[in-house]
């Protein structure tokens, strides 16, 4: 096979940070190429240069045998490379058509109207999504849509702008097991077609089963390339992390003592418009919940049934027309705002933390002490108190293992993910929650921050709280819930205790459907 794209002795440094230093990274036409790494390897970083969205201080990018220089991602994209990242480029008010569209080259000879390209452009989703299995209505606002399907957007649009040499960034850390596979029987496809693809994920089973060979970075540097299937999973992991990682055994089949309900629902229902394909659906039509004090309750579910809107109810955010909504202690939610919420011990963990959870202009002990800013803990906001602001963020830093914060006034935004989701979970558990909602809190993260992530929402169970756990991920259920649901079409359907069974509740994700 021929060299599809090739780049040689990379070096990339952020002022004194040296994020990539004589990386190296090939990928041959007609194969699926993964890249395995820590989340602030330098994976994204490096995959960045090749789409040139970053410009290389030195080294060599080389595309279908040839020398190139990229001034800009249109450079990257008139050779035919098109990039997923895993925080989307999407803008929300515009529907999918127009977002794909906005991404094409501009129609230099001028002479088709928008209406008609738009209308080509619909045409064109439909033909792409029969091809991909995906079920995404080109005149839908992106933001109605979930974030698993959002995702697939973001997969079309590059498809659809041509792109041979196709770069994905953890696509299927929001997806369920069967769509999973559905994508990656694509990914498949497209490399026999001769397509070469890059495949950025932290799924062990993914690389394994459907990667041709696996290049491992490590702390900026490219460690080793080999074939998946030579190596152990375990050796994987090691040259990944520098050492291996310990996981917690499945929790023991026993029944948990537990007190009243912490979370109890009944008959809730809102009727705004679910972020689904299907019009004129209640958001939540009529939710039964109970979550206990000490328990960790799992809701799964394929993206876009209902379980973001779960999550903003709970927390104010979506109007409730029905139904009763309990917290212990506390009475009826619905009368209580946002504020009193969190003041009831509410701690929030959304699915997307770049955009709901971290304000990115805003340093990192600002984004840190942002929660605790209006119950006055650092004065009021005419005068904050920004050396104790600091205090409690260099300590929440050292003690949740917060990597790559250099200063404490650093941009929040120049963290990895899982950083960045380390330091929420710092933040939300600061004034140890007595009901935690944690939305997907292991998408995107590498095996270590994954785990370190599970482990403090044991810890939280194990204190006492009671955790909401939403995943489209059925491994992040299984590997944490005490017992588990499913949501469909704004309801849940079924109940599980461990031990769990994974095919029944993946044929309740689709059989109610």
């Amino acid at each position: 096979m021929s060299m599809a794209l090739e780049l040689v002795g990379i070096h990339k440094s952020f002022d004194t940070f040296v994020a990539l230093n004589n990386a190296h990274f090939r990928v041959h036409w007609g194969e699926v190429h993964a890249l395995l790494g820590e989340n602030g390897a330098g994976k994204s970083t490096l995959m960045n240069v090749a789409a040139g969205l970053y410009a290389p201080e030195s080294g060599t990018i080389s595309v279908d045998g040839r020398a190139v220089r990229l001034d800009g991602p249109r450079d990257a994209a008139r050779l035919g490379i098109g990039m997923v990242h895993q925080h989307f480029k999407l803008v929300s008010r515009f529907t999918v058509a127009e977002n794909i569209l906005l991404g094409m080259p501009a129609d230099t000879k001028a002479r088709t109207r928008y209406r008609k390209r738009l209308a080509q452009m619909r045409e064109a989703i439909h033909a792409q999504c029969q091809t991909l299995g995906f079920e995404i209505d080109p005149d839908r606002r992106i933001a109605q849509l979930s974030v698993g399907e959002q995702q697939r957007v973001e997969i079309l649009k590059v498809l659809l702008a041509g792109a041979r040499i196709l770069v994905l960034d953890e696509p299927t850390a929001v997806l369920t097991d069967r769509e999973a596979a559905k994508l990656l029987e694509t990914i498949r496809l497209l490399a026999s077609r001769g397509s070469a693809v890059v495949l950025v994920t932290h799924k062990m089973a993914d690389v394994r089963r459907y990667a041709d060979r696996v290049t491992v970075m490590r702390s900026g540097r490219t460690i080793s390339t080999l074939a998946p299937c030579d190596v152990p999973e375990a050796e994987l992991v090691r040259q990944a992390v520098g050492e291996s990682v310990a996981h917690e055994a499945p929790l023991p089949n026993v029944k948990r003592m537990r007190a009243q309900p912490r979370l109890l629902l009944q008959g809730v229902r809102s009727t705004a418009l679910r972020s689904g394909t299907r019009q004129g659906q209640p958001a939540l039509d009529g939710v039964d919940l109970t979550v206990h004090a000490g328990e960790i309750y799992g809701l799964a579910g394929v993206g876009g049934n209902g379980q973001g809107e779960l999550m903003q109810a709970i927390m104010g955010l979506l109007p409730v027309d029905d139904g009763a909504m309990l917290i212990e202690g506390a009475g009826d939610l619905r009368r209580a705002s946002t504020v009193d919420r969190r003041n009831m011990g509410i701690a929030c963990i959304p699915a997307d933390r770049q955009a709901l959870a971290l304000a990115g202009s805003l340093s990192v002990g600002e984004n840190f002490a942002i929660g605790q800013i209006h119950a006055g803990r650092y004065g009021n906001p005419l005068w904050l108190n920004y050396r104790r602001m600091e205090a409690d963020a260099a300590e929440a830093v050292r003690h949740f293992d917060v990597l790559g914060v250099r200063s404490l006034r650093q941009k929040v935004s120049l963290l990895s993910g899982g950083n960045a989701q380390k330091l929420v979970i710092a933040r939300e558990f600061d004034r140890r929650p007595r009901l935690v909602l944690a939305h997907s809190p292991g998408r995107g993260l590498d095996v270590r921050a994954s785990a370190q992530v599970h482990a403090r929402l044991r810890a939280a169970r194990d204190a006492g709280a009671a955790v909401l756990l939403i995943s489209e991920d059925l491994d992040e259920i299984l590997a944490l819930a005490d017992r588990a649901g499913v949501m469909v079409r704004g309801r849940i359907v079924g109940d599980f205790s461990t031990p769990m069974d994974r095919l029944a509740i993946g044929q309740a994700m689709v059989a109610h459907a």
